[in-house]
């Protein structure tokens, strides 16, 4: 079942406090700058979250979906966005379960620039994470694989 209109109203508010409510516990995250899939809900919605605050960081108001296409368990959702005066394009690619949940959600970006950019911003987010958030999710990793 397709669930886009979740994803957009979780988006729209800001408040991603209920991301994991539409992740499937063994979601794959393909990541533009890594070369294996993250796999689990907590991995998962930590490079979600993380990459929403790179797009909306300072009160950026540039992201947005320019083009959906969607079938029954598949979304694909291309963006614009302009961060520090480099002009990214990107597409989210979303796989849906039948109960509504994200099991594969698939990032692609270009150009080059864009992905150095994005590279280099999401480092910087990933390794501001403390000690505890850390554990935390190694800790929901954990939970992810056996719960």
């Amino acid at each position: 079942m397709n669930n886009v209109q979740e994803w957009h109203k979780l988006l729209d508010s800001g408040n991603l406090k209920d991301l994991k409510k539409i992740l499937d516990k063994n979601v794959a995250f393909h990541s533009p700058v890594l070369f294996k899939p993250q796999v689990g809900r907590t991995v998962t919605a930590m490079y979600l979250s993380s990459a929403y605050n790179m797009f909306f960081a300072d009160n950026n108001k540039t992201f947005t979906y320019i083009r959906e296409l969607n079938s029954d368990n598949d979304s694909v959702l291309e963006f614009t966005c302009e961060i520090d005066g480099i002009q990214i394009n990107g597409i989210d690619m979303i796989k849906w379960s039948d109960e509504g949940k994200i099991t594969e959600f698939k990032v692609m970006i270009r150009p080059m620039k864009a992905i150095e950019l994005v590279k280099s911003k999401m480092f910087e987010l990933l390794s501001q994470l403390s000690a505890i958030d850390k554990l935390k999710l190694k800790a929901g990793a954990t939970l992810d694989k056996i719960g």
